[in-house]
């Protein structure tokens, strides 16, 4: 693969642990609401999840505001106060819990930025991402970085062009099919799957039947960036 080739790189779950934070917290938000059966306090808070998304994007901030309105809605607004203020402190713990990189990842992000350009490409909160990529100690790695609300095509066209970077010279790295993955093959792109161990469910989708690979942990990448 020559020098000429951009690799973009997700952050959350690619680069480090992100859905396993907000896993053990919704298995708290369970038990708040422990009278009230964990199967439909999940389908609520994901409903509720989607319909937020549109006014608080992705993130720590929108999950815990979504749980403080699930928490209202399905006790008909008879939440106690202490519970509240339980489910904010969690958010603020979870805006604090340490960056923790997956495995591999450092060598490889370090190995590739000498001979190839790289682009950090993640979305959510600005100031949450803001502080995880400073924290991750990867920042120096990488040509540019861009947070962004969605990641969608037109994103990825928008962010291709402001940095100069030709679609058929792209590859993307990450572990959501629907948001690295099929958006990437769309504009013309190449991607690599790296799935994370837990998935949230507004991320599921079916995987393209070919068009992309697919590797089982970061260690991988370089092995197969070598092929193309």
């Amino acid at each position: 693969m020559s020098a000429h080739w951009t690799i973009g790189f997700d952050g959350d779950d690619t680069l480090w642990h992100n859905e396993s934070i907000f896993s053990m917290t919704q298995e708290r938000f369970r038990a708040i609401l422990g009278g009230i059966d964990a199967g439909e306090v999940d389908r609520r808070l994901l409903e509720i999840e989607r319909r937020n998304l549109g006014l608080f994007g992705y993130g720590i901030k929108g999950f815990v505001l979504s749980m403080i309105e699930t928490a209202i809605e399905v006790t008909d607004g008879r939440v106690d106060a202490r519970d509240i203020q339980t489910l904010i402190e969690a958010g603020k713990s979870m805006l604090a819990h340490p960056v923790e990189l997956l495995d591999g990842v450092a060598e490889t992000v370090e190995y590739l930025s000498h001979s190839h350009r790289l682009v950090l490409i993640t979305k959510g909160d600005l100031f949450d991402q803001e502080s995880k990529i400073a924290r991750s100690g990867l920042a120096e790695l990488f040509d540019r970085i861009e947070i962004v609300s969605e990641k969608d095509p037109e994103t990825y066209r928008r962010v291709l062009a402001r940095h100069d970077i030709a679609p058929e010279r792209f590859l993307m790295v990450g572990n959501s099919v629907r948001s690295d993955i099929l958006p990437v093959l769309e504009v013309g792109g190449q991607a690599v799957h790296v799935p994370y161990h837990i998935t949230w469910a507004h991320e599921h989708v079916e995987p393209p039947a070919e068009g992309y690979r697919r590797i089982d942990g970061m260690a991988e990448l370089t092995g197969v960036i070598a092929t193309l």
